[in-house]
Protein backbone atom coordinates (compact mmCIF):
# COMPACT_ATOMS: atom_id res chain seq x y z
CA UNK A 1 0.00 0.00 0.00
CA UNK A 2 1.64 3.23 -0.85
CA UNK A 3 0.84 6.84 0.31
CA UNK A 4 -2.62 8.57 -1.19
CA UNK A 5 0.01 11.16 -2.26
CA UNK A 6 1.42 8.87 -4.80
CA UNK A 7 -1.76 8.52 -6.61
CA UNK A 8 -2.33 10.54 -9.53
CA UNK A 9 -6.16 10.36 -9.92
CA UNK A 10 -7.14 10.37 -13.35
CA UNK A 11 -8.38 13.59 -14.97
CA UNK A 12 -11.60 11.85 -16.58
CA UNK A 13 -12.79 10.72 -13.20
CA UNK A 14 -16.27 10.08 -12.86
CA UNK A 15 -17.26 8.56 -9.56
CA UNK A 16 -16.49 7.58 -6.32
CA UNK A 17 -17.83 4.10 -4.68
CA UNK A 18 -17.05 3.77 -1.02
CA UNK A 19 -17.41 1.79 2.09
CA UNK A 20 -19.57 3.25 5.05
CA UNK A 21 -18.62 1.56 8.58
CA UNK A 22 -15.34 3.13 9.59
CA UNK A 23 -14.52 4.37 6.00
CA UNK A 24 -16.84 6.99 5.89
CA UNK A 25 -17.92 6.59 9.58
CA UNK A 26 -16.24 7.14 12.69
CA UNK A 27 -17.19 5.50 16.14
CA UNK A 28 -20.28 4.94 14.46
CA UNK A 29 -21.22 8.38 13.13
CA UNK A 30 -20.63 10.34 9.66
CA UNK A 31 -18.53 13.69 10.82
CA UNK A 32 -19.06 16.77 9.26
CA UNK A 33 -15.56 16.55 7.30
CA UNK A 34 -16.83 12.94 5.56
CA UNK A 35 -20.34 14.49 5.03
CA UNK A 36 -18.31 17.92 3.43
CA UNK A 37 -16.17 15.57 1.51
CA UNK A 38 -19.34 13.64 -0.31
CA UNK A 39 -20.74 17.17 -0.80
CA UNK A 40 -17.60 18.26 -2.41
CA UNK A 41 -17.46 15.21 -4.86
CA UNK A 42 -21.10 15.71 -5.98
CA UNK A 43 -20.19 19.23 -6.67
CA UNK A 44 -17.38 18.80 -8.73
CA UNK A 45 -19.67 16.43 -11.60
CA UNK A 46 -19.05 12.93 -10.09
CA UNK A 47 -21.05 10.25 -8.95
CA UNK A 48 -21.18 9.15 -5.22
CA UNK A 49 -21.98 5.92 -4.36
CA UNK A 50 -21.68 4.58 -0.86
CA UNK A 51 -21.87 0.40 -1.27
CA UNK A 52 -22.47 -1.37 2.22
CA UNK A 53 -23.01 -4.37 4.08
CA UNK A 54 -25.36 -2.43 6.51
CA UNK A 55 -28.75 -3.00 5.90
CA UNK A 56 -31.86 -1.09 3.79
CA UNK A 57 -33.73 -0.44 7.02
CA UNK A 58 -30.34 1.22 8.08
CA UNK A 59 -29.28 2.88 4.85
CA UNK A 60 -32.97 4.24 4.28
CA UNK A 61 -32.28 8.13 6.27
CA UNK A 62 -28.60 8.08 4.83
CA UNK A 63 -29.91 7.95 1.10
CA UNK A 64 -32.48 10.73 1.94
CA UNK A 65 -30.17 12.67 3.40
CA UNK A 66 -26.80 12.34 2.05
CA UNK A 67 -25.46 14.02 -1.42
CA UNK A 68 -25.15 11.16 -3.23
CA UNK A 69 -26.77 9.54 -6.10
CA UNK A 70 -27.62 6.27 -4.52
CA UNK A 71 -26.77 3.73 -1.42
CA UNK A 72 -26.04 0.30 -2.10
CA UNK A 73 -27.04 -2.29 1.05
CA UNK A 74 -27.00 -6.04 1.76
CA UNK A 75 -23.35 -6.14 0.22
CA UNK A 76 -24.58 -5.28 -3.53
CA UNK A 77 -28.35 -7.02 -3.10
CA UNK A 78 -30.26 -3.87 -3.01
CA UNK A 79 -29.68 -0.62 -4.49
CA UNK A 80 -31.71 2.88 -2.50
CA UNK A 81 -32.22 5.92 -4.88
CA UNK A 82 -34.09 9.03 -3.28
CA UNK A 83 -35.51 12.56 -5.09
CA UNK A 84 -37.99 14.42 -3.98
CA UNK A 85 -39.78 14.14 -7.33
CA UNK A 86 -40.03 9.86 -6.63
CA UNK A 87 -39.10 9.47 -3.42
CA UNK A 88 -37.67 6.44 -1.57
CA UNK A 89 -36.89 3.98 -4.42
CA UNK A 90 -35.79 0.27 -3.53
CA UNK A 91 -34.24 -1.97 -6.38
CA UNK A 92 -32.90 -5.57 -5.65
CA UNK A 93 -30.68 -8.01 -7.80
CA UNK A 94 -32.96 -10.71 -6.52
CA UNK A 95 -36.53 -11.53 -7.22
CA UNK A 96 -39.45 -11.45 -5.00
CA UNK A 97 -40.09 -15.16 -4.47
CA UNK A 98 -36.03 -15.87 -4.13
CA UNK A 99 -36.23 -13.25 -1.28
CA UNK A 100 -38.96 -14.67 0.32
CA UNK A 101 -37.66 -17.86 0.16
CA UNK A 102 -34.06 -17.17 1.41
CA UNK A 103 -35.40 -15.04 4.13
CA UNK A 104 -37.04 -18.25 5.85
CA UNK A 105 -33.61 -20.28 5.09
CA UNK A 106 -31.42 -17.76 6.38
CA UNK A 107 -33.96 -17.19 9.40
CA UNK A 108 -33.00 -20.48 10.13
CA UNK A 109 -28.98 -20.35 9.49
CA UNK A 110 -29.17 -17.62 12.04
CA UNK A 111 -30.74 -19.00 14.92
CA UNK A 112 -28.17 -22.51 14.76
CA UNK A 113 -25.11 -20.30 14.67
CA UNK A 114 -26.85 -18.01 17.91
CA UNK A 115 -27.34 -21.93 19.43
CA UNK A 116 -23.98 -23.34 18.58
CA UNK A 117 -21.44 -20.88 18.96
CA UNK A 118 -20.85 -19.08 22.00
CA UNK A 119 -20.88 -15.33 21.89
CA UNK A 120 -22.48 -15.31 18.58
CA UNK A 121 -25.30 -12.90 18.81
CA UNK A 122 -27.46 -11.39 15.56
CA UNK A 123 -26.54 -7.47 14.83
CA UNK A 124 -28.62 -4.89 16.30
CA UNK A 125 -29.47 -3.58 13.13
CA UNK A 126 -31.17 -7.82 11.78
CA UNK A 127 -34.50 -6.14 12.19
CA UNK A 128 -33.57 -3.89 8.68
CA UNK A 129 -32.24 -6.87 6.70
CA UNK A 130 -34.10 -8.32 3.62
CA UNK A 131 -31.52 -10.09 1.70
CA UNK A 132 -28.57 -11.43 4.28
CA UNK A 133 -27.62 -12.02 7.56
CA UNK A 134 -25.25 -10.28 10.46
CA UNK A 135 -23.52 -11.52 13.42
CA UNK A 136 -22.03 -8.81 15.75
CA UNK A 137 -18.04 -9.40 16.21
CA UNK A 138 -16.57 -5.43 16.96
CA UNK A 139 -19.97 -2.95 17.03
CA UNK A 140 -21.66 -3.82 20.15
CA UNK A 141 -19.93 -6.89 21.24
CA UNK A 142 -16.42 -8.74 20.93
CA UNK A 143 -16.02 -12.01 19.06
CA UNK A 144 -12.54 -14.00 19.24
CA UNK A 145 -11.32 -14.86 15.49
CA UNK A 146 -12.07 -18.52 16.37
CA UNK A 147 -15.81 -17.41 17.31
CA UNK A 148 -15.80 -15.28 13.67
CA UNK A 149 -13.75 -18.55 11.99
CA UNK A 150 -16.51 -20.71 13.17
CA UNK A 151 -19.56 -19.08 11.99
CA UNK A 152 -18.43 -18.12 8.71
CA UNK A 153 -17.46 -21.86 8.22
CA UNK A 154 -21.09 -22.56 9.31
CA UNK A 155 -22.64 -19.75 7.05
CA UNK A 156 -20.39 -21.53 4.38
CA UNK A 157 -21.38 -24.91 5.23
CA UNK A 158 -25.00 -24.02 5.21
CA UNK A 159 -24.00 -22.69 1.18
CA UNK A 160 -23.99 -19.36 2.05
CA UNK A 161 -21.11 -16.52 0.70
CA UNK A 162 -20.16 -15.24 4.04
CA UNK A 163 -17.76 -11.47 4.64
CA UNK A 164 -15.99 -10.44 7.44
CA UNK A 165 -16.63 -6.36 7.46
CA UNK A 166 -15.00 -4.08 10.26
CA UNK A 167 -17.99 -5.07 12.34
CA UNK A 168 -20.01 -7.65 11.07
CA UNK A 169 -20.07 -11.17 9.74
CA UNK A 170 -22.59 -11.23 6.83
CA UNK A 171 -23.60 -14.22 5.17
CA UNK A 172 -26.34 -14.52 2.28
CA UNK A 173 -27.87 -16.74 -0.29
CA UNK A 174 -26.97 -15.54 -3.72
CA UNK A 175 -23.87 -14.77 -6.06
CA UNK A 176 -23.44 -10.65 -5.48
CA UNK A 177 -21.22 -9.18 -3.91
CA UNK A 178 -19.90 -5.74 -3.79
CA UNK A 179 -18.82 -5.62 -6.83
CA UNK A 180 -21.81 -7.17 -8.78
CA UNK A 181 -23.77 -4.40 -6.61
CA UNK A 182 -21.03 -1.72 -8.63
CA UNK A 183 -21.64 -2.85 -11.92
CA UNK A 184 -25.71 -3.08 -11.16
CA UNK A 185 -26.33 -0.17 -10.55
CA UNK A 186 -23.69 1.80 -12.90
CA UNK A 187 -26.36 -0.54 -15.96
CA UNK A 188 -29.67 1.12 -13.77
CA UNK A 189 -28.78 4.55 -12.87
CA UNK A 190 -26.65 5.61 -15.87
CA UNK A 191 -27.18 2.68 -18.28
CA UNK A 192 -23.43 2.13 -18.61
CA UNK A 193 -20.95 -0.70 -18.38
CA UNK A 194 -18.33 -0.30 -14.85
CA UNK A 195 -15.85 -2.52 -16.53
CA UNK A 196 -15.67 -0.71 -19.92
CA UNK A 197 -14.91 2.75 -17.68
CA UNK A 198 -13.66 0.80 -14.16
CA UNK A 199 -10.10 2.90 -14.70
CA UNK A 200 -12.43 6.12 -14.24
CA UNK A 201 -13.56 5.13 -10.61
CA UNK A 202 -12.23 4.92 -7.18
CA UNK A 203 -13.18 2.66 -4.96
CA UNK A 204 -12.48 3.59 -0.94
CA UNK A 205 -12.96 1.14 1.76
CA UNK A 206 -11.31 -0.09 5.43
CA UNK A 207 -11.67 -4.48 5.45
CA UNK A 208 -11.52 -8.09 4.41
CA UNK A 209 -14.71 -7.63 2.72
CA UNK A 210 -13.49 -4.86 0.63
CA UNK A 211 -10.98 -7.17 -1.44
CA UNK A 212 -12.96 -7.87 -4.05
CA UNK A 213 -12.98 -4.16 -5.00
CA UNK A 214 -9.74 -3.58 -4.23
CA UNK A 215 -9.01 -6.21 -6.73
CA UNK A 216 -10.88 -5.21 -9.57
CA UNK A 217 -10.25 -1.57 -8.89
CA UNK A 218 -7.10 -0.13 -10.55
CA UNK A 219 -7.62 3.00 -8.26
CA UNK A 220 -8.35 1.63 -4.96
CA UNK A 221 -7.81 3.71 -1.83
CA UNK A 222 -7.67 2.40 2.00
CA UNK A 223 -8.60 4.62 4.51
CA UNK A 224 -5.21 4.45 7.52
CA UNK A 225 -6.95 1.81 9.67
CA UNK A 226 -7.31 -0.47 6.95
CA UNK A 227 -3.86 -1.42 8.79
CA UNK A 228 -5.18 -3.24 11.36
CA UNK A 229 -6.71 -6.09 8.69
CA UNK A 230 -3.33 -5.97 6.65
CA UNK A 231 -2.17 -9.53 7.17
CA UNK A 232 -5.57 -10.69 6.25
CA UNK A 233 -5.45 -9.49 2.85
CA UNK A 234 -4.88 -11.24 -0.07
CA UNK A 235 -5.76 -8.16 -2.00
CA UNK A 236 -4.75 -4.88 -0.26
CA UNK A 237 -5.96 -1.54 -1.59
CA UNK A 238 -3.44 0.21 -3.62
CA UNK A 239 -2.97 3.43 -2.17
CA UNK A 240 -3.60 4.31 2.21
CA UNK A 241 -4.66 7.63 3.53
CA UNK A 242 -2.46 9.52 6.43
CA UNK A 243 -6.15 9.47 8.58
CA UNK A 244 -8.34 6.68 9.84
CA UNK A 245 -12.10 6.62 8.89
CA UNK A 246 -13.95 10.30 8.09
CA UNK A 247 -10.84 12.07 7.92
CA UNK A 248 -9.06 9.43 5.65
CA UNK A 249 -11.53 9.72 3.67
CA UNK A 250 -12.10 13.44 3.57
CA UNK A 251 -8.48 13.28 2.50
CA UNK A 252 -9.23 11.02 -0.20
CA UNK A 253 -11.80 13.61 -1.61
CA UNK A 254 -9.22 16.60 -1.44
CA UNK A 255 -6.70 14.85 -3.12
CA UNK A 256 -9.05 13.31 -5.90
CA UNK A 257 -10.45 17.08 -6.39
CA UNK A 258 -6.84 18.99 -6.00
CA UNK A 259 -6.33 18.57 -9.38
CA UNK A 260 -9.73 19.60 -10.52
CA UNK A 261 -9.48 23.06 -9.47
Amino acid sequence: MRPLSDWPPPRDLVGVFTDIDDTLTTEGAITPEALQALADLKAAGLAVVPITGRPVGWSEPFVQSWPVDAVVAENGAVGLTYSRAQGLRKRYQQDAETRISNFSRMQTVLAEIERSIPGALRSQDSAGRETDIAIDHSEFTHLPHSAIDAVVRHMQQAGMTATVSSIHINGWFGEHSKLTGARWIVRELWGRDLDAEIERWVYVGDSTNDQVMFEHFPHSVGVANIQRFADQLTHPPRYITPSERGAGFAQLAKHVLRPRA
